[in-house]
């Protein structure tokens, strides 16, 4: 079974994240790199990110050539609330 993540960036919630930023900044990736990547580690995870701007559409997709470590997905983890979903329908189940 794969998971969707739709909104995998919080519809830009994420990107003033200091914790997001300063990975990013030690990676040399935006902060939308980072949180995609963080989703694609978890190996089965598909985020579905989205924009119009060929710019970003093109930074979406250049997530392959670095890796997080495990003390940046743990950093990364904790970020985690318990009101942080943007979708969040009343038909969906508790996964959290």
């Amino acid at each position: 079974m794969v998971l969707t993540a739709h909104c995998p960036l919080g519809r830009g919630r994420v990107f003033d994240d200091p914790v997001l930023g300063e990975i990013a900044r030690a990676k040399g990736k935006t902060v939308a790199q980072v949180a995609l990547r963080w989703l694609i580690q978890h190996d089965i995870i598909a985020p579905i990110p989205r924009s119009s701007n060929p710019q970003r559409i093109a930074e979406n997709i250049d997530v392959f050539d670095f890796v997080l470590t495990p003390d940046e997905m743990a950093r990364i983890a904790a970020l985690k609330r318990p009101n942080g979903r943007v979708a969040n329908p009343a038909f969906s189940p508790v996964w959290d």
